[in-house]
């Protein structure tokens, strides 16, 4: 019973615990419940406040956002009145100001253009546009005026102290302007890489002043970022290509047509063409290349525009200088054009390189063209000279008659113009490997020089048949041959022709000197002959070696004397006007008829002389001693007039 009990009694006080908790579950359940719908009550009530308070919170957020905004877009327009402000003074008083205003307006019409929520401001950006634009052609006006204002003409005397090499323009007469071109030619081919340095140190004259050349720059820039380049290029083209053409202009440098130029006396030419060697030099050494140089300082960075611009400048002038070279290469040919050709070929040649690191790029290479184009046809037409002068010095048919048997003028020529080709070898060696000629310089001027020295003489031999009398026709050879022959010992022609040739043409001197003789002095010789003196007639003498040269009839040795005294005279007289120029050469022909006709004399006086000794008047028929006949023979070739030769003849 009692642990039953005790059971039962925890049984029901479990029971009566577990009904208290229910209740006081239900209670808080209840409770709890209330609660909850009380706070949904609420909540409900609250939520027209939240959204007010949201709407308002998003409202400020919008006003702040919107006078930011504001104050950005005022900034905008405060910016672009100051912009205008300043863009209304100009470029003149401040470039840099001025540049900057512009780049500021510039990103004002970038920001309205970039801000479709502002592009219905139409105003403002057409406002801002016509500002820009008027900017810009001050730009223009500000970029034209500094160049017209600073860009000034190089004076000659700059440009000829910045070449020393270069003298001044020629004015001499044509044989002085030939040899000072001859000599610039010559000096300037043997120091050339000399020259060309000299040149490329040279400190070149200030085209635009440095400070100048900064603010320029800048304006090009702009011009160019603006899309104004063509008009920049255009003002640009027009102040530096005048300037460029007046420099050369005052240098001397004309404008010629090629019938112009075809139409010059040979003279004029002659010195025109010496001028243009000047021109071309200075033109490319000093004024294109610092054109050159200008140009790339001033449109630096600014893509292809300073190849362009260069190109436009220089073109004009470029193609003066080359057509007054193309109308010489292209003018009819003639001898005396060779050397100036040649020249004209050289410094071409000489500025080629220059003229291709000058001329550089795409736009320039017309220009390149043309003035290798020019370097060809002068080649050309030099080449060709030669064969025409070769077939000119063998078809002389020159009418000039040298009536006392010196010299000939066109031998002198010929020799002069062989002495200067090889003044001209360092040039000819271009040519001819301009041609594809062979073998060089030394073959082809020794085939050229004894093609004209054969012409020559071809022509020589036809000249000598002009005189009647052969003796003077083998004085004549004799003379030019010799002329020849000392004129080439004493050149370069001497290395190029060899010994074997100018000791063979001594012997051609000998030969005529020798005909010469013969022909001249044979029939006198004859006279002193004792052929035909002897005779077995009386009125005659032994002679006077008591010997049997048998009895001599004094007629015929009368006639004899008197047929000498004659001859001697006549040939006195007339050779006495013959000439020989050369006094080693006069001297050895005198000395060469003393020897065959004293002896012959003295023996003849000897043997006959005192025949006549006895008779009447003995000097009527011996009027000569052997010592008069020799102080005759040496007034032989003086080329002396024959009334003067017989004035002289009489007083003897």
């Amino acid at each position: 019973m009692g642990a039953s009990d005790a059971l039962t009694e925890r049984a029901a006080f479990l029971r009566d615990s577990l009904h208290k908790s229910r209740t006081h579950t239900d209670r808080m359940v209840s409770m709890l419940g209330s609660f909850d719908h009380r706070l949904s009550a609420l909540e409900a009530a609250m939520r027209p406040t939240q959204v007010r308070t949201y709407a308002i919170r998003m409202a400020h957020e919008n006003i702040d956002k919107t006078l930011k905004s504001a104050d950005g877009i005022l900034g905008y327009f405060e910016r672009t009145r100051e912009a205008e402000l300043k863009l209304s003074r100009g470029p003149r008083d401040n470039l840099e100001s001025y540049l900057t205003a512009i780049d500021q307006l510039r990103g004002i019409l970038q920001f309205f253009s970039s801000n479709k929520s502002l592009r219905s401001n139409d105003g403002v950006v057409n406002q801002a546009n016509s500002t820009l634009a008027k900017a810009i052609m001050k730009l223009e006006d500000e970029f034209r005026t500094l160049l017209v204002t600073h860009s000034k003409p190089v004076p000659p005397d700059s440009l000829f102290g910045s070449l020393p090499e270069i003298s001044q323009p020629l004015s001499g007469s044509l044989d002085q302007q030939s040899e000072s071109a001859k000599n610039l030619s010559s000096t300037n081919h043997s120091e050339h890489q000399v020259k060309s340095s000299e040149a490329a140190a040279l400190t070149p004259p200030k085209l635009i002043p440095p400070r100048i050349l900064p603010l320029l720059h800048k304006l090009a820039q702009q011009l160019v970022q603006a899309g104004r380049q063509q008009q920049c290029l255009k003002i640009y083209r027009e102040v530096r290509s005048s300037t460029l053409e007046k420099s050369l202009s005052s240098l001397g440098v004309e404008k010629l047509s090629k019938e112009e130029v075809q139409k010059l006396p040979w003279e004029s030419l002659e010195t025109k063409i010496g001028n243009w060697i000047h021109h071309m030099r200075i033109a490319v050494k000093l004024l294109f290349a610092w054109e050159r140089e200008l140009c790339n300082q001033i449109f630096e960075g600014i893509g292809s525009v300073k190849d362009q611009c260069f190109s436009e400048i220089t073109a004009n002038s470029m193609l003066v200088l080359l057509s007054f070279g193309e109308a010489i290469a292209k003018s009819k040919r003639s001898p005396e054009k060779l050397f100036v050709l040649l020249d004209m070929y050289e410094v071409m040649h000489e500025l080629q390189p220059e003229i291709e690191l000058i001329f550089d790029g795409k736009s320039c290479s017309e220009m390149r063209d043309s003035a290798l184009s020019l370097t060809k046809q002068l080649a050309q037409t030099a080449q060709e000279t030669f064969g025409d002068f070769e077939e000119a010095v063998e078809k002389d048919a020159s009418k000039t008659f040298i009536a006392d048997g010196t010299v000939h003028p066109l031998t002198s020529y010929v020799i002069n113009y062989v002495k200067f080709l090889f003044d001209y070898q360092a040039t000819l060696k271009q040519l001819f490997l301009e041609f594809g000629r062979g073998d060089g310089t030394r073959n082809q001027l020794e085939s050229i020089t004894m093609r004209i020295m054969q012409a020559l003489q071809s022509n020589l031999d036809v000249k000598s048949k002009m005189y009647k009398d052969p003796a003077l026709q083998n004085l004549f050879l004799m003379n030019n041959i010799h002329y020849i022959v000392k004129s080439v010992r004493r050149s370069e022609a001497k290395d190029i022709l060899g010994d074997d040739w100018i000791q063979r043409h001594r012997r051609i001197v000998q030969q005529n000197a020798n005909q010469y003789k013969r022909f001249g002095w044979a029939k006198i010789l004859q006279t002193l002959s004792a052929q035909g003196l002897t005779s077995s007639g009386g009125g005659s003498i032994p002679g006077s070696d008591g010997g049997s040269s048998g009895l001599v009839p004094k007629p015929i040795l009368k006639d004899r004397f008197k047929s000498f005294n004659m001859q001697f005279e006549e040939l006195c007289l007339r050779q006495c006007e013959w000439a020989v120029p050369d006094q080693e050469l006069r001297e050895s022909l005198r000395l060469a008829v003393a020897e065959v006709l004293l002896p012959a004399y003295r023996s003849f006086i000897k043997r006959f002389g005192p025949i006549l000794e006895n008779n009447k008047n003995p000097s009527k028929y011996i009027k000569y001693s052997p010592e008069n006949l020799e102080t005759k023979l040496g007034e032989l070739f003086e080329g002396k007039s024959a009334a003067k030769a017989t004035a002289e003849a009489r007083r003897s």
